[in-house]
Formats: C-alpha cells, structure tokens, sequence
C-alpha cells in the first residue's frame, strides 16, 4: 500500500501554488499521504467537471472556487439551482464539510469568500446582465432562436447591413424594425441587396424572435452592457471575487442562459490581450450544464467554441465545462481539455454503456485502477481524476476523495439584499434606451416620406370645359418621384472621412460579435 501511496504522491506532487483536490483512495483505503492536487498554473489549461445528478459535481465546482479565490484568482460560477449561492457565508462548523475535511486530515476553518451575485437582465435577484444585440452577435443569436444554417447565414448578412447603415441593433425591438423593414416595400431594395436572404427567411427569423421575445430576451438584451471586465476583480484582501450568476429564476430558459454564458467566454477572448503562460489565471470560467450548449449547435458555432477555447488560454482564461457525461461535449473541445474531475457514471441502459465504454478509451492506461470499474463505482464526492502536472504531461488516474467546503453548502440567505448593496448595482441596475436602429429607421422612413411628397409638382388647374362638352380634359401626366436613396443622408455620412473611419474600427470577431480595436 506504501507503494502507491508514493507513486500517486509523486505523481501529482507540485512545488509551486496548487489547488487540493483531496486524497487518493485505492482498494477501498484512503491513503492520507497521497495529496491529489494540480498546479495553479495549469488550471488555465481547462478541464471538466462531469457526473450523474448526485455525485457532488457542485461542491467540487465551490470546492474549486473557494481555492481559486484564496489565492488570489477571480471565478465565474453558473449557479442553476441557487446552491453556489452559499459561497459567501461561513459553512457550519460540524457540518458534513468540516467531517469531510477531518477525515482527510485537511485543516478546517469555516469561511465565505468574496462574492457577486448577478442575474440574466434581472430576472431573480442580482445585478443584472445585459448585452446588445450586435454585441451579442449573429451566430450566437442564432444559436438562441433556433435557427438552421440558412438562416443563421441570412442572420450574419442582416447584422452586416445594420453594421454599414449605421443601425445600432441594441435590443429586440432594434432587431425586430429591422426585420420588418427589409420584409416592407420600403426595405425591398435591400433586402434584395442582401444576396440571397429571402422574405420567407425574414418570416422565420421574425416568427422565432417572438418566442425569444417573451423568454427572456427582451429582458436581456440591452443597455448598459455588462463590461467582462468585472468579472476579474479582487476583493481588498486580495482574494479573488467569485461572481455567481443566479439562474434558478430562468431555469426554464437553458437555451439562452446557456449561449449567454458563451457570450461572456467569447467577450473575455474578443477584449483580453495576450498573456502567455502565467503563474496562476486571471480568471477561472465554470461551464455549468454544459450540455445545453451544443445541443442542436451548427457547426459554425461548434467551430467557433473550439476555436474561442484553444486560444484563451493563452489570455489566462481557463474554463472548465460541467456537465453529466463527456459525451456532452463534442470531441474537438473535450481534446482541448487537460483536467478530468469525473464522478460516478450510470450505466443503465445500452446507450450508458456505450458511453462508458468510450470514456474509459479517453483516460490513460492505469496499472493502480480498473477504469471501468472505478468510474461507476466511486461514491459521493469521490471522482476519477487525471490533470496535467506541471510540465504539461498527463497525471495517471487516481481515485479521489475530495475535500469538503469550508463555507455554506446551501443557498445564501439573502442574495437579492447582498446583490442591492453591490457597487455593480448603480453601473447596471437601471436600464438605459438610448436612440437605435428603430427610431432610426422610423426617422428615415419618415424623411423619405416628406421628401418624396416634397418632390411631387403642384397639380396644374384644369382647362376650362369646352362649350357644350361635358368630359374635361384629359390631365397632363405627372413626371414619377425619384425613389428614396435606400440610406438617406445616413449614407452620406457613412462615405465621409468619419464615418469611414468608425465603419473601420467595427471588425467582428469569432462569434461575429462586435470586437472594437483596442486603443
């Protein structure tokens, strides 16, 4: 038993900063002196947290976060259920995290950590969260309205049109009068201009906006924008701030809360410069369910996940995905993984087993352990797991017995209270409407308009009616008005040295978000 003891020890031993992942259990004995931890630095390398319902996915996920913010390193937390929530308040000083920890010789004091509740546009307590619409971009909309591929083409040409009209798209409304207008007789001219985007596309595209209208979106979309920046704060003591997006008010809404939580992984790569490999992250992202993001997921946006996952790293970003089972995530971004935290799988139905069959084919050969057998018999709050030690190599699988919280393990007991008194509350708590594409394309239909009836000549008075003739004469025809140039005295500014310099300065990024050049 001494024996691997060491070579798990040796395994994973680490000499700079690390996180305490617990103690290796092997044959059913807990070894006390096999620490299982991983290097702070190579958490940025990302990884999952995966596991059937009940296996204590969560608490390793706050276990993570409190170890992370100890040491200085901000975290995001999708909080689905309300349970993360917790992780301000001190947990109970007997509590099953206090015997946990006791049983794995780990000293336990209870804590709370720094903590910043958000919510999605301020449905449920905490400060809200908002994007616009052309921030927010055309493939990750897309993505929340259900579109095909078709339409999600014909979605990135009407984001483009907004972009060289000079339409700002900040809500739903903004995107809703854009779409009506290129479906009028009036927008006709552009929408043929658009190549290729039919009418009967627009009627899908408008039809879809409804449904998201009324679930959620109109709420979320809008001014101000959240700053991703926040994201990455610490608190005065220099312990990272842990930012929990509260989403138990909008759990029946997991397609956008799940593309939304994509949106703020996409702004942090879109805004942060490069960073190369650092001694510990700037930000740690957690990835809850995240199933329901590639769900029915194109694969341009599956492309553009890999994509966005490979290169923030080298930001100092890691994000690590938490979901049920790997087969969750597709295998281009589980290759870009390089920690597993795996509990208990179930294998109840054919499907199960295929599945377990395959992820035993993703870990390395173990001489310590029947991976098989390890991965659907391990216990609550225990886990397979394999990382990268410092050098970058892959750890061999160890059974794990992780640590217990050192604060609350349930909800806080005042989220919408601690969320009121945030200094966030005065940036975001009020929304703002600021003139956008809607009035915009009002005002312009509007002078169009005025100036068309301004063109018309006055009517000429009619000849006299000649003696004894009861039919007047026949009117002289009127010359037809010339059409309304399709931007107005918009287009115009558009081709002057200004606005060509702001058409310049709005590139999209890999989403199709609205990435603005970096002074």
């Amino acid at each position: 038993m001494g024996d691997v003891a060491t070579v798990i020890r040796d395994a994973y031993a680490v000499d700079g900063a690390a996180l305490d992942l617990g103690r290796a259990v092997h044959d059913g004995v807990l070894l006390p002196d096999a620490t299982v931890q991983i290097a702070l630095s190579m958490v940025a390398r990302h990884g999952l947290v995966a596991g059937a319902t009940g296996t204590g996915k969560t608490k390793t996920l706050q276990v993570m976060a409190e170890a992370l913010s100890a040491q200085g390193v901000p975290v995001f937390v999708a909080d689905v259920k309300g349970d993360v929530s917790g992780i301000a308040e001190p947990g109970e000083p007997d509590g099953p995290g206090a015997r946990r920890n006791a049983e794995l010789g780990i000293a336990h004091e209870p804590t709370g950590f720094p903590t910043e509740y958000l919510s999605l546009g301020g449905i449920g307590p905490g400060v809200p969260i908002r994007a616009t619409v052309s921030d927010f971009g055309p493939l990750l909309l897309a993505k929340v309205l259900g579109a095909n591929e078709t339409q999600e083409a014909s979605l990135a040409l009407v984001f483009h049109l907004a972009d060289e009209r000079g339409l700002p798209l900040l809500d739903l409304a903004d995107l809703r009068a854009l779409l009506t207008h290129l479906s009028s007789k009036e927008g006709k001219a552009e929408l043929e201009g658009l190549g290729g985007v039919s009418k009967a596309t627009i009627g899908v595209l408008l039809r879809n906006l409804l449904a998201l209208e009324t679930g959620g979106g109109t709420e979320f979309f809008g001014e101000p924008q959240f700053d991703v920046a926040d994201l990455m704060r610490t608190a005065p003591d220099g312990r990272g701030i842990v930012s929990c997006l509260e989403l138990p008010a909008v759990q029946d809404k997991p397609r956008l809360w799940s593309t939304v939580l994509m949106w703020l992984v996409a702004e942090l790569f879109e805004t942060l410069p490069e960073a190369g490999d650092l001694p510990k992250p700037k930000l740690v992202f957690f990835l809850d369910e995240a199933h329901l993001l590639f769900n029915d997921a194109s694969k341009a946006f599956v492309e553009s996940v890999v994509q966005t996952v490979r290169l923030i790293r080298s930001k100092g970003v890691g994000v690590w995905f938490v979901t049920q089972s790997p087969r969750d995530v597709p295998a281009d971004v589980l290759g870009q993984l390089g920690g597993r935290v795996q509990h208990a799988l179930r294998a109840f139905t054919p499907q199960d087993q295929e599945a377990l069959a395959a992820a035993v084919k993703t870990y390395p050969t173990s001489d310590l352990y029947d991976v098989e057998e390890l991965l659907t018999s391990t216990g609550i709050g225990e886990a397979a797991v394999t990382l990268l030690n410092e050098r970058g190599v892959p750890t061999p699988v160890v059974h794990a017995r992780l640590p217990g919280p050192r604060s609350r393990m349930s909800p806080a007991t005042d989220v919408a209270a601690a969320a009121a008194a945030s200094p966030l509350q005065a940036r975001y708590g009020t929304r703002v409407d600021a003139e956008s594409a809607r009035e915009i394309l009002a005002r312009r239909v509007q002078e169009a308009a005025d100036d068309a009836a301004a063109r018309q000549p006055a009517p000429e008075p009619e000849p006299a009616p000649a003696p004894r003739q009861r039919t007047t004469a026949r009117r002289r025809s009127r010359p037809a008005p010339a059409p309304p140039s399709p931007a107005g005295g918009l287009g115009d500014f558009l081709d002057s040295a200004a606005g060509r310099q702001i058409q310049r300065e709005l590139i999209r990024g890999v989403f199709g978000l609205l990435k603005k050049r970096r002074r």
